[in-house]
């Protein structure tokens, strides 16, 4: 591709908004500079992230050095596969040595790991130029910490919208094109409420399939780390590269990760894809509730088939939800809170508090509870590959101020978690694709979930949908 070849490609969508699958046989075959692109990157992070509050910090001078190393490697010929020279951030809960990881919480202002996360150095050991930590919420739960008033991420398409639960800052920068790339968390929906709210695609891996090795814990049995991305592919690409046993982290599956790539783009006829619509409607809003549906008739045109379940009831089992992650939060802050519970803001530690007064019974209980509700979802999945859902309910508007710093947590609004506290119970992974907009323009989004160690399937009717689809090839215009 000549310049003016390359001009015209870049015409089509600027350069910022292109997909890694796009831009990597441009880095690959040397006619795009990782060193280029990681500089136009920091032009657009330092023109719109004053607005937008995404990053918790940027790492410019490492990232301009990673790029060029990356371009001395490509230049003699040792390409690392698609993430290389490729810049990507990742959420402020994991590890990056000798950087700080706040967590979203003042508390955590000085702490500097002398480590990366497995994650992290995966990215890195892929190629990827890191570009910075993104904001969340405090803890990594509902609200942020009065000391960080500026950093509360706003969301690209609107800003009196929410921009989503804890992996705010992921959604919205990889949204806004600040980053082609990032990692997000989610402990009972961190991914898919953000995904949903910015309109970008985001993988909950099965629990176990990515290392959670130097990712500050929320609650550990719950606790997921995975990819946000611009399409399906990308999403892939980074889980490819993060996935795996890992023998820091002693609670990764020993199985090896299969080629995520090898059946995207192949047909998805005869795929069981399991849909309850009054599961999928009920307490939805319509506009939600019609994208699913319509995703739904998608998926059958493309050849899946389409099964009627029954999805159980599963409201009396999520008030579980929240004493194991109160009691797990506490267990993980125990140290640094009883030392420092000032520092920590006021949602955040009536959460802790929740936990203090969880019992070793009431913990039992709980998870009893869960190991319930696992049961009956797994006789829902005995007759279908995938479950159909929305991934959030509701489209939320922004917070106020007043609720974002100053509320105290009155408990866990269950019936907002319904669609993904359920499977961070199970431990399933799952998918948010970009189901279309709303007629105000706020973001809708369709959720599948599939069996245990299944990505590659729900990665590949990711793909297939959105080559039937066009929601994906739009953007915020900033």
């Amino acid at each position: 591709m000549g310049h003016h070849g390359l001009e015209a490609y870049l015409a089509e969508t600027p350069l910022h908004y292109k997909t890694v699958a796009e831009i990597a046989p441009l880095l690959k075959s040397k006619r795009l500079s990782p060193v280029e692109l990681t500089q136009a990157q920091f032009a657009r992070i330092n023109k719109l992230d004053g607005r937008l509050h995404a990053y918790a910090r940027t790492m410019e001078a490492k990232a301009n050095a990673d790029a060029r190393a990356a371009e001395k490697e490509i230049a003699s010929g040792k390409y690392r596969g698609p993430l290389h020279g490729v810049p990507v951030a990742v959420k402020d809960l994991c590890f990056t040595k000798d950087v700080p990881t706040m967590g979203g919480s003042a508390a955590l202002r000085d702490f500097i790991p002398d480590y990366d996360a497995t994650v992290v150095s995966r990215l890195r050991q892929a190629g990827a130029v890191i570009t910075g930590k993104l904001n969340l919420t405090e803890g990594a739960m509902a609200s942020y910490n009065p000391a960080l008033k500026d950093h509360v991420p706003v969301n690209p398409w609107d800003e009196k919208l929410s921009p989503g639960g804890s992996s705010s800052g992921s959604g919205v920068a990889t949204a806004a094109g600040m980053c082609y790339v990032s990692l997000g968390t989610d402990t009972g929906g961190s991914i898919r409420f953000p995904s949903a709210c910015n309109a970008v695609v985001g993988i909950k891996p099965t629990w176990g399939r990515v290392s959670r090795y130097g990712v500050l814990d929320l609650a550990q049995s719950l606790d997921h780390v995975g990819p946000m991305a611009r399409s399906a592919t990308d999403a892939a690409l980074v889980l490819q590269a993060i996935a795996g046993p890992d023998q820091d982290d002693p609670t990764t599956l020993p199985m090896p990760v299969p080629d995520l790539m090898a059946d995207l783009g192949r047909p998805v006829r005869g795929v069981r894809v399991g849909y309850d619509e009054r599961y999928a409607s009920e307490n939805v809003n319509p506009h939600i509730a019609r994208a699913v549906s319509n995703g739904i008739d998608a998926l059958s045109r493309l050849g899946a088939n389409i099964v009627k379940v029954k999805v159980p009831d599963l409201r009396p089992y999520l008030p579980a939800w929240q004493t194991i992650c109160t009691a797990e939060a506490l267990a993980a802050h125990a140290t640094r809170y009883s030392a420092a519970a000032a520092q920590y803001g006021p949602w955040f530690r009536s959460w802790l508090e929740h936990g203090s007064k969880v019992t070793g019974a009431g913990y039992a209980q709980a998870t009893h509870l869960r190991l319930q509700a696992a049961g009956l979802l797994r006789r829902t999945f005995e007759e279908i590959d995938v479950l159909a859902c929305p991934s959030m309910p509701s489209i939320e508007p922004r917070k106020t101020d007043k609720q974002l710093f100053e509320e105290t947590s009155e408990g866990w609004d269950s019936y907002r978690g319904r669609f993904t506290a359920p499977y961070n119970f199970t431990g399933q992974p799952t998918i948010s694709l970009q189901a279309g907009f709303s007629p105000e323009g706020a973001p809708l989004s369709l959720q599948l979930v599939g069996k245990h160690m299944q990505e590659a399937l729900l990665v590949k009717l990711g793909v297939a949908f959105e080559q039937t689809t066009e929601h994906h090839t739009r953007h915020p215009d900033m």
